[in-house]
C-alpha cells in the first residue's frame, strides 16, 4: 500500500511539474508576444529624427521632418497636403489683463530648438507603454471616460448651440497626484454628438499632470480627439490624426514655470477654431499656431460645427483624493484658486464673442471640487474659478 501511495504521489508530482512548465511556457510566450507588440508600437510612434534634444526633465525631444510625423500613419491621411497656416486669425474681445505677462516655456527649450521644417515630438519609451493597461489602450482614454466611477468634474459650459471655436486663458498649476493611475487636468472640450449614440466627437486641449502616462508629475501640454465616444478612435497628443506644423512646442512636453499659491501666477492661452476655408480645426497655444485636426477626415459630427463647449477641471481618482487645479476651492479667489479667464466662443457670426450668459455650471462632487462663475469684467471678460483639494484630510 505504501509503495502504491508513493507511486501515485510521484505521478502526481510529475504531472504538476508538466503543468507548471506548460504555464511557464505560456507566460513566457505571452510576455514575448507583448514585447513584440510594444516594439512594433514604438517603431510606429518614434519616427527617425533629424535631430534630438535631451530635456532637463528627462524627456527626449525628437525633431522629426514635418512630412514624417505620426499623423500620416492615419490611413486617410496618406496623400494629405499639409496646410502650413490657417487662412485667417480672429481677434479677441478681451485682451487686457491686470496680470503682467509672463512667458511660458517648455523645459526642453533650455537645451535647444528644432530646425525649420521639423516638428518636436516627445519620444515614447518602452516603460511609457508598459504603464498602460494594454498595448492597444496606450494613449487612449477608457471608452466610458466621462461617466466612469472616479472621474470628477468642475466645469462651465456655454448654452447648446452652433459653435466654430473657443479661446481662453488658463493659469497653470502642478497638483500632487496621490495614486499612481490618477490624473488631474484643466482643459476645454469642443464637442458634438452624444454618448448615447456612440457618435460623440471631441476636440480637447489643456494641461495635465498624469504620472501613468508620462512617468512623472510634471505639468504638461496635451490634446485629445475622438469621434466614437472614446471607443476605437482618437488618442492623446501626436498619434495618427492631429497634424503639427509648428517647430516650437512639443505636445506632451512639460510647461514651466507654474503658478505659486499666494504668489506669481503663470498662464497659457489656447485657441481652437474651424478654418471655414479648409474645414480644418486649428489649435493655437501661446499665440503660436501648432497645427490642426483635418475635420472632414477625422470627424463625423464635428465635420460641420460643435454643439457644446466646456471649460474646467477633471480628475480621475477612484477615492477622489487627488486635488484639482491649485488644490483650493474657488472661493479663495485670485492667487490661490485656479481660474480660466477671457473665455470666448466663435458662434454663427464667425467672430469671437463672450458666451451667452449664464454659463452652465457642473460640480460632480462639490464638497471636494467646485466651480464658481462671477460674471465678467473689462479685463478678464467671462471667467470662472474652480478646483478643490479632493477627499484629502491634509
Amino acid at each position: 500500500m505504501a509503495a502504491t501511495t508513493r507511486a501515485c504521489l510521484v505521478a502526481l508530482l510529475v504531472a504538476l511539474a508538466f503543468v507548471f512548465l506548460e504555464l511557464e511556457g505560456a507566460a513566457a510566450g505571452s510576455a514575448g508576444q507583448q514585447g513584440l507588440q510594444v516594439q512594433d508600437l514604438l517603431r510606429r510612434l518614434n519616427k527617425a529624427p533629424v535631430a534630438s534634444i535631451q530635456s532637463p526633465d528627462g524627456d527626449i525631444i525628437d525633431c522629426v521632418h514635418i512630412s514624417k510625423q505620426p499623423a500620416f500613419d492615419h490611413p486617410s491621411l496618406k496623400n494629405h497636403t499639409i496646410q502650413m497656416r490657417p487662412s485667417y486669425h480672429r481677434g479677441g474681445l478681451y485682451n487686457g489683463s491686470n496680470i503682467a505677462p509672463r512667458p511660458i516655456t517648455q523645459t526642453w527649450h533650455q537645451n535647444g530648438k528644432c530646425p525649420e521644417n521639423t516638428v518636436p515630438i516627445r519620444r515614447t519609451r518602452e516603460e511609457d507603454v508598459l504603464r498602460a493597461s494594454s498595448v492597444e489602450r496606450y494613449g487612449k482614454k477608457r471608452p466610458d471616460a466621462s461617466v466612469t466611477t472616479g472621474h470628477q468634474y468642475a466645469e462651465a459650459s456655454a448654452p447648446n448651440g452652433e459653435y466654430y471655436g473657443t479661446q481662453m486663458i488658463f493659469n497653470l498649476w502642478q497638483p500632487t497626484i496621490n495614486k499612481a493611475n490618477d490624473f488631474s487636468l484643466t482643459q476645454t472640450w469642443v464637442t458634438a454628438g452624444s454618448y448615447q449614440n456612440n457618435d460623440l466627437n471631441t476636440i480637447e486641449a489643456g494641461w495635465q499632470v498624469y504620472p501613468a502616462m508620462y512617468g512623472d508629475d510634471n505639468t504638461r501640454l496635451f490634446i485629445y480627439w475622438t469621434r466614437d465616444a472614446y471607443g476605437k478612435t482618437g488618442c492623446y497628443n501626436l498619434c495618427p490624426g492631429f497634424i503639427q506644423t509648428n517647430n516650437q512646442f512639443a505636445i506632451g512636453g512639460s510647461l514651466s514655470p507654474v503658478s505659486i499659491y499666494g504668489g506669481s501666477q503663470y498662464e497659457i492661452d489656447i485657441s481652437i477654431w474651424k478654418d471655414q476655408n479648409s474645414g480644418n480645426w486649428w489649435l493655437q497655444v501661446g499665440g503660436s499656431d501648432l497645427g490642426y485636426w483635418p475635420s472632414s477626415i477625422l470627424f463625423t459630427q464635428l465635420a460641420d460645427s460643435a454643439s457644446s463647449i466646456s471649460w474646467g477641471g477633471e480628475v480621475d481618482s477612484p477615492d477622489s483624493s487627488t486635488p484639482m487645479g491649485s488644490g483650493h476651492f474657488p472661493e479663495e479667489g485670485f492667487g490661490k484658486a485656479s481660474y480660466i479667464r477671457n473665455i470666448q466662443v466663435v458662434g454663427s457670426s464667425n467672430n469671437l464673442e463672450s458666451p451667452n450668459a449664464p454659463l452652465g455650471l457642473l460640480a460632480t462632487q462639490p464638497n471636494y471640487y467646485n466651480v464658481k462663475s462671477t460674471g465678467a469684467n473689462s479685463n478678464w471678460g467671462t471667467y470662472i474659478f474652480y478646483g478643490g483639494p479632493g477627499n484629502n484630510p491634509s
